[in-house]
């Protein structure tokens, strides 16, 4: 079984960590090509948007940090950047 590049393992942790009612994961590698901490195989920056009843009472700096929680792994490896938009299905 070959493994799952960076995108595809971030989606398969958010889905089981946060069972989103919606999400959206763009990489935007090629826009930092040359800058510092980008991948010259990319998948380093990402724009994550994660709608889910699990941030429901949470702060903006709460869902962050447990988004950040799920991808540690991946932030310390392969992961140079994360933009976040996480919302609850009400703030959507």
């Amino acid at each position: 079984m070959a493994p799952l590049g960076v995108a595809a393992t971030i989606e398969r942790k958010i889905s089981s960590a946060f069972s989103p009612v919606r999400l959206e994961i763009v990489d935007e590698s090629h826009r930092h090509v040359g800058h510092v901490g980008a991948r010259p195989e990319g998948e380093s920056h990402f724009r994550i948007e994660l709608v889910s009843r699990a941030f429901e009472g949470k702060s903006r700096v709460d869902r962050q940090r447990m988004v950040y929680d799920v991808l540690a792994d991946e932030m310390a490896s392969h992961v140079h950047a994360l933009t976040l938009r996480t919302l609850t299905p009400a703030e959507d």
